[in-house]
């Protein structure tokens, strides 16, 4: 295998690996496809304004999420089924995780007590509550390849709950099975209820608007986690990063604001700090270096990440992450306004 540069390069080996049920299951959107596109898009459009001869001899990326220090705001983001793309799945992504001092979220779909008492029995931190989901979205590339759960894979988690087989279906086996366990009468006093059977702090992953930030906030979220799925969901959304500016100004500081869509350089890192993002989450990226070389792909993606990060601050003047600034970036909107501006005089 030639030499990976970048994160982007895992994504053609893992097309070459993976069956093409599996690949199109890892890399396709919803519908059209446009937010999948745009999620990566949009990052181009926002540009740096670095600031000059500044001592950077000495960068700090270390950051705290939920009380717990790690060495860079890049975690890594949930993601179903990672036995997939490598034997070792989830193991493998973990001890990458570990080996790098970051963190991997792990998502709950149905929220039973069961499966919260079990995840602080296995000694995690927090809980990732995805909201987007009250039906899956129209995943094609999955109708087209008749999707169904490889025959040596169950949902482990599910395991002891009646839950852990997936039939195959006239179209995704995965649609047909969503349909029949996830609950569409989810609500927010159901976040509130969660927090009723554990101390754990929840983090409402799916948000995309001022309004559903103050939501969460009124219901007890301990975090929120901009997403959209990964554009698997609702086709035509906006792109997280072009939304994430609204959410942080809504959330006034209380409580962290985290990004998971497009992040694919140390560059869009940046820019979703500078937009005043706590830390970003990487998916797919995860599941394609996976595939490609196990363990060891997602430790080169994390350390390419921190890598390209760290040359970013550097280049911009920044020494920690304190000093990433609103004012390093100039978005698309912000030139629009400047060139009509110039226009007029």
């Amino acid at each position: 295998m030639a030499e990976v540069t970048n994160v982007t390069e895992y994504q053609a080996i893992a097309k070459e690996k993976l069956p093409k049920m599996v690949y199109d299951y890892y890399a396709s959107g919803a519908e059209d496809q446009w937010t999948l596109a745009e999620n990566r898009n949009a990052f181009s459009r926002i540009l740096f304004r670095p600031r000059i001869l500044i001592d950077v001899s000495k960068i700090d990326m270390t950051t705290t999420v939920l009380g717990f220090k790690i060495s860079m705001p890049i975690m890594i983001a949930p993601s179903a089924m990672q036995k997939m793309a490598h034997p070792d799945g989830e193991y493998a992504t973990a001890r990458a995780a570990s080996a790098a001092g970051t963190i991997m979220v792990y998502k709950d779909r149905n929220v039973v007590a069961q499966l919260v008492r079990r995840a602080e029995k296995a000694g995690f931190k927090a809980i990732a509550l995805t909201v987007d989901t009250p039906r899956l979205g129209r995943r094609e590339a999955d109708i087209k390849n008749r999707f169904v759960l490889p025959p040596y894979l169950t949902l482990k988690n599910f395991e002891g709950l009646d839950l852990g087989k997936m039939d195959e279906a006239q179209d995704s086996g995965l649609a047909s099975y969503v349909a029949g366990q996830i609950d569409r009468t989810l609500s927010w006093k159901d976040v509130e209820w969660l927090q009723t059977i554990t101390s754990l702090p929840i983090l409402v992953k799916g948000v995309m608007t001022a309004e559903d930030t103050r939501l969460a906030l009124q219901h007890g979220a301990a975090g929120i986690i901009v997403s959209n799925h990964g554009a698997r969901q609702l086709d035509y959304v906006s792109s997280t990063i072009m939304v994430l500016e609204e959410v942080v100004k809504a959330a006034q500081g209380q409580v962290p604001v985290f990004l998971d869509g497009g992040v694919r350089r140390g560059t869009d890192v940046f820019k979703a700090l500078a937009l005043g993002a706590a830390g970003i989450f990487i998916g797919r990226p995860v599941v394609f270096s996976l595939a490609a070389e196990g363990e060891t792909g997602v430790k080169k993606v994390l350390q390419m990440l921190r890598d390209e990060f760290e040359l970013t601050m550097a280049l911009n003047g920044c020494r920690s992450l304190r000093e990433i600034t609103r004012n390093h970036i100039m978005t698309e909107w912000e030139a629009t306004r400047t060139f009509a501006a110039t226009s007029r005089l």
